[in-house]
């Protein structure tokens, strides 16, 4: 059974159409726009989707991609499309290592540091330490052009969030004396570093590294707003003004990054009147509030209830000359869904589209939000049809409310419509979708679906929870259903040999139960 449904797998791709190709090859070509077209986003789409649905670990990648990619038109364009689609996607890192070096190596072009920096993220993300590492170490050797400041701040921040202190610091060294080689570290690399802690909210941690190694790297003015930053993201507004006292005595000149991140500070604790006493404060100095500036102080007016200086601010924006954005927009909604008058941030949202700003995934969970808390899952049903027809993929949290949604109000069918609208679109759901889906499915009887779910998110090399398994295996028991049982077991102990789990992950269906 297990080898036929394998079998029935590989001939599905192996059966893609053939205007592939040369959709493909026409998508490839124009990639080098700006612009992505029509074509480009199917080609992206088709290619997400052979990755995706590629059977994992049965068959390498490598040679799908040769036979449905043409190489003579490859572009980096092209490949970072790909890759961020594998990121959003949460599609399982070695595939999307497997695409990059198809392209590292079978390429005649040296890849972007863009696409290098896609693929380590998206192995560091899931904790693939080791490869990632094997990465670095590799485009050291073919084109340490690549090793930038960025791919070094992707890899310590997953290292700070996943590891510990010393494992970070020893991180820092090592990219230092065996990865940048050549490369004199500098105030630039410490303040990576710093980074990599503070957006973590490790502040004990980036207070030890600040006092042992400031006397080696020179601070700057952008090490002290990191500081700030941290404080601000920990909550600790006392900090983030003690710190700033501590800059200035010290004789660095704050920027408008330093009072957007002490505005923003103010905001998040809800003293709305003192963050608009440092827009006054900026100006006086002559610090010019920036766009990001004026949305931060329109979510803060959001934050108090205050629709009317909300609304105030975002006209301002223009007065300023300067232009707003999604996110200014963004900030515009939610303040009204907080203010509960969601009727004006729906009309905002219709305002954007006949502006042709683009509709963002926070513009969709702002109003699904608010939708839900005002008209209940009719209202949201009927945005969640328009994006359908948009064909917009929101991200995680967003999927993840929704199903919530759909799950407490007894449209399973909604949510399994979304589930198959994501699998679709080249997306293999995040764990926390599943286990909703599922605990929905299998509390109402329907196993069958919440097996075949899980089988899809196991296909595409990802694992699933404990929660789930043990979910699983209790239904598939009381149905009697020991050869979906015994195949669920298989493919997790497969995949497990492959890749092991992480923490909440689970291992293998229990075995005291009885499979024969």
């Amino acid at each position: 059974m297990l080898l036929w449904m394998r079998q029935r797998r590989s001939n599905q791709i192996s059966h893609l159409p053939h205007k592939l190709t040369s959709l493909l090859s026409v998508a490839f070509i124009s990639s080098n726009c700006s612009n992505i077209s029509t074509e480009d986003k199917i080609g992206i789409n088709s290619i997400v989707r052979i990755i995706n649905d590629h059977p994992f670990p049965d068959q390498p990648l490598h040679p799908t991609l040769r036979q449905y990619i043409p190489l003579n038109v490859l572009s980096n364009t092209f490949v970072e499309n790909v890759l961020g689609r594998l990121f959003a996607a949460h599609s399982n890192g070695l595939k999307a290592l497997e695409f990059f070096k198809f392209f590292l190596h079978d390429s005649q072009f040296c890849p972007s540091a863009d696409a290098f920096e896609k693929t380590l993220h998206i192995l560091a993300r899931m904790r693939y330490f080791d490869k990632a590492w094997e990465l670095m170490e590799e485009i050291r050797r073919r084109h340490p052009s690549l090793l930038t400041l960025k791919s070094m701040s992707i890899m310590l921040s997953k290292i700070a969030k996943f590891q510990s202190f010393e494992d970070t610091l020893d991180a820092f060294l090592r990219m230092e004396n065996d990865i940048f080689v050549g490369r004199k570290f500098d105030t630039d690399e410490f303040n990576v570093l710093l980074k990599a802690f503070c957006t973590q909210r490790q502040m004990k941690e980036a207070r030890s590294v600040f006092l042992k190694m400031h006397s080696r790297f020179p601070p700057n003015t952008k090490t002290m707003n990191i500081l700030l930053l941290g404080f601000k993201e920990a909550g600790d507004v006392t900090a983030v003004e003690l710190l700033y006292h501590e800059m200035v005595q010290r004789g660095f000149k704050p920027n408008s990054i330093t009072y957007n991140i002490r505005i923003d500070a103010y905001c998040k604790k809800g003293c709305f009147g003192d963050a608009l006493r440092l827009l006054e404060e900026m100006e006086q100095v002559n610090c010019f509030p920036t766009l990001e500036t004026i949305t931060t102080l329109i979510h803060g007016a959001g934050i108090v209830r205050n629709k009317i200086k909300a609304q105030q601010l975002f006209e301002e924006i223009t007065l300023r000359n300067l232009h707003p954005d999604t996110g200014a927009y963004n900030a515009l909604m939610s303040s009204l869904v907080r203010s509960k008058d969601v009727n004006s941030a729906v009309a905002l949202m219709n305002e954007m589209e006949e502006k042709n700003f683009e509709h963002d995934s926070m513009t969709y969970h702002i109003i699904f939000l608010g939708l839900m808390r005002s008209k209940g899952i009719e209202g949201v049903c009927e945005l969640y049809h328009k994006m359908v027809e948009r064909n917009f993929v929101p991200q995680t949290r967003t999927v993840v409310m929704l199903l919530k949604i759909f799950c407490e109000n007894s449209r399973l069918d909604l949510g399994l419509n979304l589930w198959n609208y994501l699998i679709k679109n080249g997306y293999c759901p995040h764990g926390h979708a599943l286990d909703l889906l599922v605990t929905g499915l299998c509390s109402r009887g329907r196993v069958h679906e919440a097996f075949d779910c899980s089988k899809q998110v196991l296909e595409r090399g990802r694992h699933i929870s404990e929660a789930v398994s043990r979910m699983l295996e209790r239904s598939l028991l009381e149905t009697g259903e020991m050869d979906k049982l015994s195949t669920l077991h298989q493919m997790m102990k497969k995949l497990q040999d492959v890749l092991p789990p992480s923490k909440g992950h689970a291992v293998c269906i229990s075995a005291s139960t009885d499979l024969k």
